[in-house]
């Protein structure tokens, strides 16, 4: 049983992913604490709302540290919606507010000629990934007014006016802008994929 450290900075409903995670079998912690962060087989930064919020309050609690250091240690590291986010060097919705720079370029707004934010079921375009095998062509959830500007480490598009990052991967962290917890069988099925990352991890 892969454990996760899902990274609890106060911010949105983060226990969904937690028991999204035990439903697919994983021993996940709902953790702020450095050393169960630093043991975990895996880690896992969900976000909901406003960046420039969910930022500040993962550098209040230390949180925004750790996860750095989750990078450069090489556990398998998810970001989930504005957690995917965080993870590029900042936002054009809270521009003075740098994020973790843990992948290149800024996220920039939706554009204009479609409704914002997508609240609605997608269905993903993907590339050969493990966190994405057997998701080509299903239909995720998604909720958000902004995306990745940058082409670079996508693994998986939607079409919502154009072309739309879904999902990024470099070295051992990993994104979904969709919800994987809220996208039934599919959602599941990618968390699941994870596991298997985080166990090849620990055994290799």
């Amino acid at each position: 049983m892969a454990s996760i450290a899902v990274l609890d900075y106060g911010i949105g409903n983060l226990r969904s992913a937690q028991k999204a995670l035990q439903w697919v079998g994983a021993e996940a912690a709902l953790t702020a604490d450095a050393e169960i962060i630093e043991r975990a087989d895996g880690v896992v930064l969900p976000g909901v709302g406003n960046f420039g919020a969910c930022m500040n309050a993962l550098v209040r609690t230390g949180l925004a540290d750790q996860a750095r250091k989750v990078a450069e240690r090489g556990q398998p590291f998810l970001g989930i919606c504005v957690g995917m986010q965080l993870l590029y060097e900042g936002s054009d919705e809270s521009p003075d507010v740098p994020g973790l720079g843990l992948l290149p370029g800024r996220i920039e707004w939706l554009p204009d000629t479609v409704k914002r934010p997508q609240m609605q079921w997608n269905r993903l375009a993907c590339s050969d990934h493990p966190l994405l095998t057997g998701l080509d062509g299903a239909w995720v959830y998604f909720v958000h007014s902004l995306a990745p500007a940058s082409d670079e480490h996508v693994i998986a598009t939607t079409e919502y006016g154009g072309t739309v990052v879904a999902a990024t991967a470099r070295d051992n962290v990993c994104a979904t802008q969709f919800h994987p917890e809220k996208s039934a069988s599919a959602g599941l099925a990618l968390l699941a994929n994870f596991l298997d990352m985080c166990g090849e991890e620990r055994l290799g």
